[in-house]
């Protein structure tokens, strides 16, 4: 680890851009300072998109400085025009309330329940009446600066309401009240953000003095290797924190499955691994590809920061039941992560001989003589045992507590049967 948490981050290539970096990184050596992001409660869960700025909040927490963590409890009723094509749907209070809550929860396995102050821009938002906002905070922007930023420019052709315009403002009001209330100097988000962060910077100098310490970083923007947009998995799905929403199987898959060019900078900037052993890493990914180390290493250490040890150890279990074929172990759970992907069929809870059950009931196999040829060469194995014998009885309730039936056919065609 380096001296300096903005040398730490410089090598991680972490730093898209920073005001007066200089100064920043000669405070933070001298003292520790207090800094924050800003997480809109728009949905009930975080996704990995979330990460790539928090693994900078975290870092700095490290480095034994003071995070915050403001939850747009305000800013998230109306929505930031930043990254998006069109205006976003507008959710009820009680929604935004319960997403808050479901948020600080996932939030306080990263940093800590005593790790971080959270706080909710409702509470001083809500407070501001329309002529207050016009007159002491709306009058201190340019509508021309406003417009040239290119979270609006990129919306101007389809239209953008006054609503999403305004974002900015409410979030520059948020760094101020949170410099003058709690002495914070820091904000951190990604790199679309440049132009709001700097708008909060102006506004806290216009309004508590140009000397007054008030600082903005934001992160680079991390794309996959074929350069679409990074958190997705290759058919266009969120990976979320949420296990209930991304199993830790599939959330551990996602990071084991990247690509060399990619994986020594995701071990940069998503892990907590040193650079001795992120240099080892990269030096395997060029002596023995065909090991995988570092995508390993990766998986292991994001998943783990994430869900815990134990559900690594969990996705490490199922990723080697799945490779060597062995798989009637898993338990009930760990076969729903496993093949959550595969082909899903639903079965009663009756018992059946094979080739009607495969043929008849679940229609897994598309005729008895394709049934019975493959049972005839060994190639159908059902809850991990293989089957040859016609006569062979299915019983739906033997196995994985009754609620699944696991059929393989070859070596890569799997078929969970939900039992009803």
């Amino acid at each position: 680890m380096a001296d300096n948490i903005m040398d730490e981050l410089a090598w991680r290539g972490a730093v898209n851009q920073a005001t007066d970096e200089a100064e920043l990184k000669k405070i933070t050596t001298e003292r520790k300072i207090s800094l924050y992001e800003g997480v809109d409660p728009t949905g009930p869960s975080l996704h990995i998109g979330h990460l790539v700025s928090l693994m900078i909040l975290k870092r700095f927490q490290q480095f034994g400085h003071q995070p915050y963590i403001v939850i747009g409890g305000g800013t998230g009723s109306i929505g930031d025009p930043s990254g998006r094509s069109a205006e976003r749907v507008l959710q009820s209070m009680e929604t935004i309330e319960a997403n808050a809550e479901s948020l600080k929860h996932q939030l306080e396995r990263f940093f800590g329940k005593d790790g971080f102050v959270f706080v909710n821009n409702y509470d001083w938002l809500s407070k501001i009446d329309l002529l207050e906002f016009l007159r002491d905070y709306a009058k201190q922007f340019s509508i021309n600066t406003m417009i040239a930023k290119d979270s609006v420019q990129n919306r101007l052709a389809n239209g953008i309401s006054f609503t999403e315009f305004s974002y900015p403002i409410l979030q520059a009001i948020d760094f101020l009240n949170l410099r003058r209330d709690h002495h914070v100097e820091l904000q951190i988000g990604g790199g679309d953000q440049w132009g709001n962060l700097t708008a909060g910077v102006d506004f806290i100098h216009r309004q508590m003095g140009s000397s007054t310490t008030a600082f903005a970083l934001t992160c680079p923007l991390i794309v996959r290797a074929d350069g679409t947009k990074f958190g997705k998995t290759a058919d266009g799905q969120s990976v979320w924190v949420d296990p209930e929403k991304t199993s830790p199987y599939e959330f551990y898959q996602f990071w084991y499955n990247q690509p060399d060019e990619v994986v020594v900078n995701y071990l940069k900037f998503f892990t907590f691994l040193d650079q001795d052993e992120i240099k080892y890493l990269e030096q395997q990914v060029i002596d023995q590809p065909e090991k995988r180390s570092a995508q390993k290493a990766l998986a292991e250490a994001v998943t783990t920061f994430v869900h815990g040890e134990d559900s690594t150890k969990q996705a490490e279990r199922i990723s080697v039941a799945l490779f060597s074929g062995e798989y009637g172990d898993l338990s009930a759970d760990e076969i729903k992560q496993a093949l959550a992907e595969m082909p899903h069929v639903e079965v009663a809870n009756e018992k059946a001989k094979i080739v009607e059950w495969l043929v008849d009931l679940t229609k897994i196999e598309p005729s008895r003589r394709q049934a019975r040829e493959d049972l005839k060469n060994g190639a159908i194995a059902i809850n991990g045992e293989k089957v040859t014998d016609e006569e062979f009885v299915i019983d739906p309730a033997a196995k994985y507590e009754g609620k699944y039936v696991v059929v393989k056919i070859g070596k890569k065609r799997y078929y969970l049967a939900h039992v009803k």
